[in-house]
């Protein structure tokens, strides 16, 4: 998203792009041309991006939680013959 300050100086926070609006005392019109085709460029590629609405997000991830419940250890559990972190068993001698 564009970010716009008090002095009316456009910045980009995504592409790292600042520049004033009016003042060209501070940049040259190459450079300025330039950046204002790289923001143009990086908003071009941000709005192609394919978006998923939220609920179907959700919907989504709801499913793949159910699918893969059976193989998720904290659900089912870790058997203690598998299970690395077990308390190891202590040996005494009388």
């Amino acid at each position: 998203t564009l970010v716009f300050s008090k002095d009316f100086s456009v910045a980009h926070p995504s592409i790292g792009v600042c520049f004033p609006h009016k003042n060209k005392s501070t940049m040259s019109g190459s450079s300025n041309l330039a950046a204002m085709k790289k923001i143009v460029q990086q908003l071009r590629f941000e709005a192609s991006i394919n978006r998923l609405k939220v609920s179907q997000a959700a919907a989504d991830l709801q499913q793949f939680c159910i699918q893969n419940a059976v193989q998720d250890p904290l659900l089912t559990g870790v058997s203690s013959s598998t299970n690395p972190f077990r308390p190891q068993k202590v040996c005494s001698f009388l």
